[in-house]
């Protein structure tokens, strides 16, 4: 069977604690119970999590949701993304089958970033890593006003915003994120198509703005 996997690479840095964390963990909750009721995604969908406080670390390496146990994830440290980069592009070339003439492999990972803040490390260089990979859509998620969009829109085209980063909003987005994964596993069932772009999404809530 062809996986969809998706990989969550959340921001934990010290300005993330109280309220904004708490949310996050609430929204990882949220978004595997949503996807275990839909059967395109229990079939399909495999989730990884990936933190970066001042270091980047994989907490849950790629599993099937009905096995998948929501990580403990607490806030400290600076914001490594470029770490964080590095780390999925190693993990995605270690844990995605590829196509080979006799075999199909999975399809290209499904990839959300979230961060409240400005990369403290060389985000370049993880993106040129990254770039090596092959990915599917890789939606960058900045939760309030203290994100770089700058930055982000460098690494990919389809960036969002969130005004703030409270509980409700933070919840929207993992709503919405949830909604894209049940999109994409339902597309790959359908017509065996992958998600390529913001269009093939569903539109976002109006918490979550796109930046253009």
């Amino acid at each position: 069977m062809r996986r969809l996997p998706v990989y969550l690479l959340l921001d934990v840095s010290g300005s993330m604690s109280g309220e904004p964390i708490e949310a996050v963990k609430t929204g990882v909750q949220t978004l595997v119970s949503t996807l275990r009721q839909d059967p395109y995604a229990l079939e399909t969908a495999y989730l990884s999590v990936i933190t970066f406080g001042s270091n980047a670390q994989q907490l849950v390496p790629l599993t099937e949701l009905s096995s998948f146990q929501t990580p403990g994830i607490s806030a400290s440290g600076t914001t490594a993304l470029g770490d964080a980069l590095v780390l999925l592009a190693e993990r995605v070339d270690a844990e995605i089958e590829k196509t080979t003439a006799e075999v199909k492999g999975d399809w290209k990972p499904l990839v959300f970033i979230m961060t409240d803040g400005v990369p403290t490390d060389d985000w370049a260089k993880g993106h040129e890593k990254l770039k090596k990979i092959r990915t599917g859509i890789i939606v960058a998620c900045a939760a309030g006003h203290g994100a770089d969009t700058s930055v982000l829109k460098q690494i990919t085209e389809v960036v969002v915003q969130l005004d703030t980063a409270d509980s409700n909003t933070i919840k929207a987005f993992f709503k919405w994120v949830s909604a894209s994964v049940s999109t994409g596993s339902q597309k790959i069932d359908q017509g065996q198509k992958e998600v390529s772009g913001l269009d093939d999404l569903p539109p976002p809530p109006p918490e979550v703005n796109v930046v253009l």
